[in-house]
């Protein structure tokens, strides 16, 4: 699922290539993605003829702003992926025109929803388009007042990468549990999932069994740099695509080689020690025991 570096990758890329288009059609084979409003026949209503304002992100979620004071919400979830660019229909299939192009990476071809955008004398791009294999994604639009009173926003924790470090501590020390579950709990920081907090804890030298309450200063010290280290790289790396994540003109992120205990069991990390997996709460957990202190 794209984490936050995916996601701040995705939302800067849509800034750079839709803002001040008009949304004029609408097309999708999964209305289920539509959570609120409920039908396509709703949603159409509310977005059709808008302009888009700006987008940014909050948590996971890609806010689109619309004039008249909606705010349009998609989270990509598992195996989405947003795209601009142009497709034709062929043979019942949504296909790129650009044929040589990153585009034509089949994890761009899972076409699930088009929003169609006014036409622009600077570019020929003309579409957003959700390339999503699995159709887990989720879309919301509504008044801003609305859609910030959802759950989805309402009960995210502060940026990941907006806090302090003494706003960080504080946050831990109200906490119980282990660690890596604390880190992925969107509640308490928003943005981190399950590559980023392996490469966070590995970072800090902290297993991922380890009990928060437990943590001394020092220690949340070193989780704070990493954090704030490995994310603001992941950013400026164009996030990770070791499955489906795609950035906005199809091109696979560039943090993955920089991955360090993520799904690298049994081969040797930095120091040289083997790299092995648990499961907390029925999510992996990939660390090395020999770097990584377990504080309990």
């Amino acid at each position: 699922m794209p984490e936050l570096p995916e996601v701040e990758t995705t939302a800067r890329g849509l800034r750079r290539n839709i803002v001040g288009r008009k949304i004029v059609d609408i097309w999708t084979d999964w209305p289920k993605y539509f959570q609120f409003p409920k039908t396509v026949k709703a949603f159409k209503k509310r977005v059709l003829g808008k302009k888009i304002i700006g987008v940014r992100r909050r948590g996971k979620n890609v806010l689109i702003e619309l004039s008249g004071g909606y705010l349009l919400l998609i989270h990509q979830k598992m195996t989405g992926h947003l795209l601009v660019g142009t497709w034709k229909l062929e043979d019942g299939k949504w296909e790129s025109t650009n044929k040589s192009g990153l585009m034509t990476d089949p994890k761009n071809g899972f076409i699930r929803l088009i929003l169609f955008l006014d036409k622009n004398k600077k570019t020929k791009d003309t579409m957003i388009a959700l390339s999503d294999l699995r159709r887990f994604a989720k879309i919301i639009c509504g008044s801003e007042k609305e859609v910030l009173k959802l759950p989805d926003l309402s009960n995210l924790g502060p940026e990941a990468l907006d806090i302090n470090h003494d706003e960080f501590r504080k946050i831990l020390n109200r906490k119980r549990g282990k660690i890596k579950k604390v880190l992925m709990d969107q509640s308490v920081v928003a943005g981190i999932g399950n590559i980023y907090s392996d490469e966070i804890l590995y970072s800090a030298r902290i297993h991922p069994l380890s009990l928060v309450e437990k943590l001394g200063d020092k220690d949340i010290h070193k989780l704070y740099l990493a954090m704030s280290t490995i994310l603001s790289k992941g950013i400026k790396l164009g996030g990770t695509s070791t499955d489906d994540f795609r950035g906005v003109n199809g091109q696979r992120g560039k943090y993955g080689g920089e991955l360090v205990v993520y799904r690298k069991i049994g081969r040797k990390c930095p120091r040289g020690h083997e790299i092995k997996r648990i499961k907390i709460n029925s999510r992996s957990a990939h660390f090395c025991s020999v770097c990584q202190r377990l504080i309990h």
